[in-house]
């Protein structure tokens, strides 16, 4: 998954991510075929790091994730978190701020929804919306970007001292893609509920939103919490891609069974 990471003080140009690319994959049913198949061990698997993640409470999973309209991140929290225990698991969805929220820094509501431990937090957007549509729409400067960047950078380093390990994922779409999903939703009687005529206003200004998200990227993925550019025009190849990810996520945090109760003798305990 190193080819999808971007290193730290780096320069981004989302032009070298093939949002078509399907890594060791071609795009054959054949192929689609395999990589499913691998990507549903990767959720059984999944499912046992949860258990241990819950069961020793000392480690928590928050996962972000950024894309352009249409770029998938329903579909990818329905797709990969499908099996997991729900008692285990939170997804918060960041809209519009409030006044409460907008009466404090940009950081506060965050904070407020990160995981505990225990638990696997997943960002549908996040705190990055502060940084991206923001200055896109001229509601912010370039330097106060460059000091949110800062401030992100040390509110992450902070979560990770306290336990949280941070998978930070940009969902990359293609903006012809991006076209063929919202002609799809509006075609479809049942998806035609999620079309917004203002995500046509939003594609016009792709060029600017790219932009953004190359300066996001570059200023905030550190050692401790690097970004992920998935290929994400084909669902099939996100979806394992993502689960690779969340999975060695886990992995890294080296989880294991909590001790079995003290003074009791498993071989001698009978139950009545």
């Amino acid at each position: 998954m190193n080819r999808y990471r971007i290193k730290p003080d780096s320069k981004v140009n989302l032009d070298e991510f093939d949002p078509d690319d399907t890594g060791d994959y071609g795009s054959s049913d054949q192929d689609r075929a395999k990589a499913e198949v691998r990507t549903k061990a990767l959720l059984d698997k999944l499912k046992t790091l949860q258990e241990r993640l819950y069961a020793g409470g000392s480690h928590a999973l928050l996962i972000v994730l950024q894309a352009m309209d249409t770029g998938g991140k329903d579909s990818t929290i329905k797709q990969v978190m499908s099996g997991v225990n729900p008692q285990g698991c939170r997804v918060t969805s960041f809209k519009v701020p409030i006044p409460i929220e907008l009466a404090h820094d940009f950081l506060w509501r965050i904070h407020r929804e990160v995981p505990a431990k225990r638990e696997i937090g997943i960002f549908n957007r996040s705190h990055y919306e502060d940084v991206l549509v923001t200055r896109v729409h001229g509601m912010i400067s370039d330097k106060l970007a460059e000091k949110r960047f800062s401030q992100i950078n040390d509110f992450e380093r902070l979560l990770i001292r306290n336990g949280v390990t941070i998978l930070k994922l940009f969902l990359h779409i293609s903006k012809e893609e991006q076209r063929a999903r919202l002609e799809a939703r509006v075609r479809n009687p049942e998806k035609r509920w999620k079309f917004n005529p203002g995500d046509l206003e939003e594609r016009k200004l792709w060029p600017k939103y790219m932009a953004a998200y190359e300066d996001a990227l570059a200023a905030t993925s550190t050692t401790h919490a690097p970004w992920y550019v998935v290929p994400a025009n084909r669902k099939w190849y996100r979806n394992l891609v993502v689960a690779t990810l969340v999975v060695e996520a886990l992995e890294d945090m080296r989880l294991k069974r909590p001790p079995e109760p003290p003074g009791v003798d498993f071989d001698t305990l009978k139950i009545k």
